[in-house]
């Protein structure tokens, strides 16, 4: 018995004395915790400062009822529940009950709302009870951010994520710099999987992440997204996407993609622009012919047999769509009309002998070469070599009209756009600039990849004759006297790649007469080009329609037509009023999700002074104001990032 006791000693000393720190942080840890606040991504803002993408904050609210005084329960209950009533909707006896049965029952941890914004948080924070903070009136509010686009689905993919799907787009690219700094706040164990705040403030506030201002102007943005949609829905077709860029920087205005669901909506499935790598057809055309001028072995005028449309090369037929033929007729027609017979035979004639001459001026274009772009997953460029084992006798002649080479839709309007900008070629750029707390931090500027792609006769010579398709070519249909475009058509079979089948059975290895890619690239105006513009839409119903004249080329004639209606150029003025209708409706939904985000400053100007000081103090800002009417200075710039309380200063008249 004196043995036992002894033991028994001996183990109350151990825990007490020797091991007594041990456990009682153990159990501290069992009870207490550091809760992870995760800091707001920086936002993702259009040239012109409009919001594309922002951290919302959104809260669960709860009550601990067990910490309020019977008393003061009792007092306050009727206020309580008559704000809560007024704010979500249920009558206030439903309040009273539930809040009542949470008492009876000790309820620590009771639910009172889901996902309510900022203002609605601000607000509740200050009813009955609940203003007496977390101890004494048991307010437990939890914190989360969810990431919102204020223009919806238009350009989703290009702005992109950065989550657990991955990284992808201009927030994947741009992650490291959006991230902020986490804050926590400790938490103390209430029940079985239920924790509650200590204190009423975070032990360490999170720091927002950084800013990245974009290219995007968001009213070229919704024409090329809505222009391309209604034409994919039209034909039924898989995917596509459409491309606008400034011609002199190379900024990325617009950026469109566009796949096909299985119900037959469409969505931003994938970034095709960036990552799709396909065989162009036609539009690398204009690669062939500028190679030949270069070099000055043919020139536009010069005269080829087209015969009746058809010829073969090595057993293999090489087919006009006109299928009597053109006859005779100069390589700019041969271009004009995309003459498949003309433009292999002019190639063939001066090439064959030595073609890695011909392959030289592609690497000169930069055609072998991704952009470099920074975004993630950009697809390679394929410009077969004569040193490979699947270099063949037809590789020169197929690569004249498109085939047996491979480009992203980026790529190619890379180099329409040098064409454009009198040869110099220029790296696409989808990001302006970072700042931080509203200053620049790093400016990212016109970069030049080469100086001049190519002779000013050959360009002026290009020019014309991408002109005279759009007046009197394939792209005739597209023409208008009201303002100037040129570019190049194009049409290709898609390569069905050869796999075996589910049964072991061998498939596909062919070029498929049902599936084709309908594209169109080219700028406007033609004199001082503004803009180069690529469409490409994969796989339209056939019986529709599949030419890239008549599936791709109406996108960038609307595209143009609509960018020179609402900025017309100086040298031409277009009569047409077209105007993008949706985009008053989404910037509703602009101003919406900016009320609700409590850090960033919106442009009140135009409101009425109301209207605006009713927005600001929403937000948590003071507001000062001179003047009657309508906002027309704000202290605070828009998109500046604000705390809680700034005053802000407005002048009305």
């Amino acid at each position: 018995m004196s043995l036992f006791l002894l033991v028994v000693g001996f183990k109350v000393f151990e825990l007490q004395y020797l091991d007594g720190d041990k456990y009682k942080k153990k159990a501290l840890e069992s009870t207490i915790k550091n809760d992870t606040i995760f800091a707001n991504k920086g936002n993702v803002y259009a040239a012109d400062g409009n919001l594309l993408a922002t951290s919302i904050s959104s809260y669960t609210i709860r009550m601990d009822v067990v910490s309020v005084d019977d008393n003061v329960f009792e007092e306050n209950i009727a206020g309580l529940t008559k704000e809560l009533a007024k704010m979500l909707g249920r009558t206030s006896s439903y309040y009273e009950k539930k809040l009542r049965e949470a008492k009876r029952v000790r309820n620590r941890y009771l639910l009172i709302a889901r996902n309510i914004g900022y203002n609605d948080y601000m607000r509740m924070k200050s009813f009955p009870i609940f203003k007496l903070g977390v101890y004494r009136g048991g307010f437990i509010a939890e914190q989360k951010t969810v990431r919102e686009h204020p223009i919806g689905k238009i350009a989703e993919r290009t702005i992109g994520y950065n989550d657990h799907r991955g990284g992808a787009g201009i927030e994947g690219a741009f992650s490291k710099f959006m991230l902020g700094k986490n804050g926590w706040r400790m938490k103390q164990k209430i029940a079985k999987g239920q924790w509650k705040p200590i204190n009423d403030v975070n032990e360490q506030e999170p720091e927002d992440g950084k800013d990245v201002i974009t290219t995007i102007d968001v009213n070229i943005q919704d024409i090329t997204h809505h222009a391309l949609l209604r034409e994919m829905e039209y034909y039924e077709a898989d995917h596509g996407c459409a491309v606008v860029m400034e011609t002199a920087t190379g900024e990325i205005k617009a950026i469109s993609n566009l796949g096909r669901t299985s119900t037959g909506k469409y969505y931003e499935k994938r970034n095709y622009a960036v990552w799709e790598s396909h065989e162009p057809g036609s539009t690398f055309k204009l690669a062939s012919l500028m190679a030949g001028l270069e070099d000055k072995v043919i020139d536009t005028s010069t005269v080829v047999d087209t015969e009746k449309g058809k010829i073969y090369i090595n057993n293999r037929k090489v087919e006009d769509s006109d299928k009597g033929g053109y006859g005779k007729i100069s390589l700019a027609r041969v271009f004009e009309v995309s003459s498949n017979v003309g433009i292999v035979k002019a190639i063939q004639k001066h090439y064959d002998s030595n073609p890695k001459k011909f392959l030289k001026r592609m690497k000169q274009f930069g055609l072998d070469q991704q952009t470099g772009v920074n975004i993630m997953g950009e697809g390679k460029p394929y410009i077969p070599s004569v040193q490979e084992k699947t270099w063949s006798p037809i590789s020169l002649e197929w690569m004249a009209w498109g085939y047996g080479v491979s480009l992203t839709p980026l790529q190619t309007l890379m180099f329409y756009n040098a064409v454009a900008n009198n040869g110099e070629l220029i790296k696409p750029r989808f990001v302006k600039e970072l700042r931080v707390a509203g200053k620049t931090v790093k400016k990212f500027d016109k970069k030049i990849l080469r100086k001049r792609i190519a002779s000013q006769t050959t360009i002026n010579k290009v020019v014309r004759v991408m002109e005279n398709t759009v007046k009197k070519g394939t792209a005739k249909g597209i023409y208008s006297p009201n303002f100037s475009m040129a570019g190049k058509t194009g049409t290709a079979k898609k390569y069905i790649p050869r796999t075996k089948n589910k049964n072991g059975e061998y498939e596909g290895g062919y070029y498929s007469n049902r599936k084709y890619v309908a594209s169109f690239v080219g700028f406007f105006p033609v004199k001082n080009p503004k803009y180069s513009c690529i469409v490409v839409i994969h796989e339209p119903d056939v019986m529709k329609g599949y030419y890239g004249a008549k599936v791709a080329a109406p996108v960038f004639k609307e595209i143009a037509h609509k960018i020179y209606t609402s900025k017309p150029s100086s040298v031409q003025m277009v009569t047409d009023s077209i105007v993008s209708k949706t985009i008053d409706k989404d910037y509703n939904k602009y101003f919406a999700v900016v009320s609700k985000y409590k850090t960033i400053m919106p442009k009140v100007i135009g409101m009425s002074g109301m209207d605006a000081i009713s927005l600001l103090e929403n937000m948590g800002l003071k507001v000062s104001f001179s003047g009657m009417g309508k906002v027309t200075e704000q202290s605070i710039e828009r998109g500046v990032k604000v705390k809680k309380g700034t005053t802000i200063h407005l002048k009305l008249s």
